[in-house]
């Protein structure tokens, strides 16, 4: 299915009340190239969409549905699936046999390993039956400023994690190119708490997580195997690092702070800044910050920027990588979209927000 850039696509959100789904919606309502043409949330389905989200009102009022593919296959192009781990592979085979692209917000494609998939994903692989390997291998991981071609040409796009989407960003210009040991990568990474979903959930309650700063996941997280997996492919041979995410007492934002050893000593953090700048100078959504300016995650919020800044110890030889993310736009809603317009043939920042509201 080919798209010239004055067609509009018609797009699927399922899942569409999560924290970013209602993203997706937005983004989706105000894009000059897309139509809403399905929204699905089992919990809401049945209510109007701007009765039941008076703060995100849309142009042309849908009725939240439960997700029925055949109805999606006959009104939509594409399908943003938004949903938990486990559940998108349940319904994307179906999608996808009935001529329906599909970007997946989980992590049901982000290894062409079913298997692997499985050992990081144990609870999700008991309950959702899975025999799809042939679709993991298929399935083209959505970063989309390094992947632009693959985007372009696949029918199911599996976006990364929020976490792994900031922590990626610093790390492939460097393992890319030889330039840091693959041994004894360190990442400490904070986010808000919309990275929890909208679910209700005792330890983001605002008594529980406001004026405090907590480790989770310290061994073992998720996204230590996603980061790791596609790592691995960058440098030409297994990777295996140090990953401890944080929740902050903010609502959204990632900062992620990447620790790794140079193999020339040498280099200065404008020669690794320079790297930086080369690797990603045609790309609208990645800023690389001056040396000695370091990144705040209010200085991302509500766009799809990524913002990065290096530094390196001559001490001990290694090098400080720092990335802020927006966790809804570019961990999530806004990444999805930009892989959309790849998909569509338009430029990725078409109906993207790249400037800031601040303070």
């Amino acid at each position: 299915m080919a798209f010239s850039k004055s067609e509009i696509g018609r797009v699927a959100i399922i899942g569409a009340s999560g924290y970013g789904g209602l993203q997706l919606v937005k983004l989706i309502d105000e894009h000059p190239n897309f139509d809403i043409s399905y929204l699905a949330g089992e919990k809401s389905a049945g209510k109007s969409w701007n009765a039941n989200n008076p703060f995100i009102n849309i142009d042309v009022d849908q009725q939240i549905k439960s997700t029925n593919t055949d109805e999606i296959s006959h009104i939509s192009d594409y399908a943003i699936l938004s949903l938990p781990n486990g559940l998108s592979s349940q319904i994307t085979p179906l999608l996808l046999d009935k001529g329906v692209k599909v970007i997946d917000l989980s992590a049901d494609y982000r290894f062409r390993s079913l298997d692997k998939w499985k050992d990081v994903y144990t609870s999700e692989a008991s309950k959702y039956p899975r025999f799809d390997y042939e679709l993991c291998e298929e399935a083209v991981y959505g970063f989309p400023e390094e992947f632009t071609n693959e985007i372009f040409n696949s029918r199911l796009i599996a976006c990364p994690g929020c976490y792994p989407t900031s922590c990626l960003s610093v790390l492939i210009p460097f393992l890319k190119q030889g330039l840091i040991e693959s041994e004894g990568i360190i990442i400490d990474a904070k986010s808000g708490t919309s990275g929890g979903g909208r679910n209700p959930s005792t330890n983001l309650l605002l008594s529980e997580c406001s004026e405090s700063i907590k480790p989770y996941g310290v061994i073992g997280h998720r996204h230590t195997a996603e980061i790791e997996n596609i790592s691995s492919q960058f440098a030409g041979h297994d990777v295996n690092l140090q990953f401890t995410p944080h929740l902050v007492p903010m609502v959204r934002g990632i900062l992620s702070t990447v620790y790794a050893r140079l193999r020339d000593p040498g280099l200065t953090a404008e020669d690794c800044k320079i790297v930086l700048e080369a690797f990603y100078k045609n790309h609208k959504f990645i800023k690389i910050l001056p040396v000695g300016v370091y990144p705040a995650t209010k200085w991302v919020k509500n766009t799809n920027k990524v913002m990065i800044s290096v530094e390196v110890d001559k001490r001990n030889g290694r090098i400080v990588l720092m990335s802020v993310i927006d966790n809804l736009l570019k961990g999530q809603a806004g990444q999805a979209v930009q892989n959309l317009n790849i998909i569509h043939g338009l430029e990725q920042d078409v109906g993207l927000p790249k400037i800031t509201f601040y303070p």
